[in-house]
This record gives C-alpha cells, structure tokens and sequence, in this order.
C-alpha cells in the first residue's frame, strides 16, 4: 500500500469532503453531490443535488425522506468516476439493507469509510466485505472493551422462551424501525418462531420495504387490527418511543423488551424501565472493531464518530496511527 494520501479527502464537521471532485460522504449538511452509506438518519440527510448510493438506500430514503430528485443508484463493485482522478466504489457493510462502504481511489491509493458497519452475519443485509486500504474511516459507537455483544441466537432463544411462559401476557420488543426491527423478526423465523409478529403501524412501512426488497420476515399484523384478547402470548415490536406511551396501555399486561447493543449497560435497561433487555446490536463491538483494523492493516485510521477516544488509544498502544475526525451530526442512540 502506498503511504497514507489526506491530500485529496478532507475530513470537516460537516462531513468527509473530496475538494478536488467537490462531492461529500454522508454530509450532515444539503450538499451538491454526497455519497450516502446508508438510511439512518444521521447518514442520510435530505436537500442533496445529487445523491449516490446502492439502490436499496436510496428506497429507503424515498420512503423516509421523501428524497428522490437527483438520484443516483450505484451497483455493489460498480466504479464511478468523480473528476480529480477520483474513482469510488461500494462494499457491502453489513450494518442494515443496501448498507455499503465508500472505497475511494486515486493514483494507487485506497481510502475506505466504513459508515456503520457490523461482522456478524445478519440475514436481511449483505455481509461486511473487508477491503484493504491505506486509510480506514471507521465508526466507533461500542469502541470499549466492555462492548462484547453476545451470540443473537440466544438473545432471541430468551424472547421465545419469555413469550411462552406468560400466555396471558404479550412482550413488547422496543426496536429502531429501519434495520433492527426487521432483524429481530427475521431472527425470530430463523429460530422456527412462525406465529404472526404484530407490529406498531410505524414499522409497516419498512417492513413491507424490506419484504419487496427479497428478504422473507414471515406473516406480519397490525396491532390496531386486533383485540387486547387476540394479542396475548403474542410478539409484538414497537419504536422505543412506544414502550412506555399511551399506545402500550391497551396491550395485555406486556412485559417490556428493548433490542439494543446498550442493554449491554445495566443502568440504561433502568432508565427504560426494561424487564427484557437484548443485547442485539447492528454495530461492530469492541472485538470486530479492533480485530477489523488488525485485518486491514491501514496506515492510518481516522475515526468519525462514538467512542473514539478509546479506539484512538487502542491504536496508540499498538503502535498503529489513528485520529478522531470530531465530525458532528452522528448518533449513536439508535443501534
């Protein structure tokens, strides 16, 4: 690999910013032109002139944001030129569906932003696809050792085995609408789990997104369809916001979950007032961040946003080149 190349990709505030080919990387900011990793809000921002990313998110983002004026729709491994001898590509990252990495390459060097990104295998997104680089723009939101999250299948093993000892009761399961709750239902038919999963009606429309989009999440139903009586020993996912509101009061009895690489943190399953927390996560943990950049083997890392302090250290001890990029905008909230 060539000697790490910051002469062409600009980290700001505001995002990472190409000058030479003026185009920006999950800009927080209206921009000309931006690269877009993914559909989470904190990445995708609306007000673009033009706007590149996988097919799948740009989906997501007209059902979200109502964007889709200046779309451009990049295929997996298809090379886009973009003027200063700039050549970009997408990678799979593993993190939600149409979840990609930006591969950015000029004159024999390789710059990678990661955007969100997870290792584990997830059966509604493509899996991390590592790339070799010279820089590695890495997100860090469980950048701490104590950050390990757990096998999902046994995460999901104790939602079934919760939902069937209390018959008369349902388990309300708090998940981000986009990417989590689809992957908690997905997970719930890969553990043979084929009841109806009955949803908040803010969930449908994402699901059915993911459902046209080829990924099976099995028979869906909405909670407003139904009777207090027909929900008991039911499953049913809602926003977090949902869990403790006006809406829960009309389920029976439910048992609150909350699906979140947080539950890791006893405190936050507290100030939720969680009964059931899982530790799912579509983020790396401290393990498949650090043992990513061992595999890569960048000559520098720059990392945009989470515990970075931490990761910058972790790097600094083993005599690896990494820096904060202190970009605003990014969330770690909703994983």
């Amino acid at each position: 690999m060539a000697i790490a190349a910051s002469s062409w990709i600009t980290p700001t505030p505001q995002g990472i910013h190409l000058p030479g080919a003026d185009i920006w990387v999950d800009p927080s900011v209206a921009v000309g032109r931006a690269l877009v990793t993914h559909g989470h809000a904190d990445h995708a921002r609306g007000g673009h002139g033009q706007t590149i990313a996988t097919a799948e998110t740009l989906a997501i983002m007209a059902l979200r944001y109502g964007v889709a004026e200046g779309a451009h729709p990049l295929a997996l491994h298809e090379r886009l030129t973009l003027g200063d001898g700039i050549t970009a590509w997408l990678a799979p990252a593993g993190h939600v569906l149409g979840s990609a990495q930006v591969v950015l390459e000029r004159q024999g060097e390789r710059v990678v932003i990661t955007g969100d990104y997870k290792r584990r295998p997830d059966p509604t997104c493509l899996p991390f696809e590592p790339v070799p680089c010279d820089i590695l723009v890495t997100e860090a939101t469980f950048a701490l050792p104590v950050f390990v999250h757990p096998p999902i299948t046994g995460e999901i093993a104790r939602l079934i085995e919760t939902s069937a000892a209390h018959p008369d009761r349902c388990v309300l399961v708090g998940a981000y609408a986009l990417g989590k709750a689809q992957r908690v239902i997905a997970e719930l038919r890969r553990a043979g789990h084929t009841a109806p999963i009955w949803l908040h009606g803010a969930m449908e429309a994402m699901c059915r997104l993911y459902t046209e989009h080829g990924i099976d999440l099995g028979d869906l139903r909405l909670v407003s369809e139904a009777s207090k009586e027909e929900l008991a020993g039911q499953i049913i996912l809602c926003p977090p916001s949902a869990l403790n509101d006006r809406w829960s009061r009309r389920l029976p009895d439910p048992i609150t979950a909350m699906a979140s690489g947080w539950m890791r943190v006893r405190q936050r399953a507290v100030q939720r007032n969680v009964e059931l927390p899982l530790i799912i996560s579509d983020h790396a943990d401290w393990n498949e961040l650090t043992a990513t950049i061992r595999e890569l083997s960048p000559a520098e890392t720059w990392i945009t946003h989470g515990r970075d302090d931490a990761l910058v250290h972790w790097c600094q001890t083993h005599q690896l080149k990494a820096r904060p990029l202190d970009l605003v905008g990014y969330e770690d909230e909703d994983d």
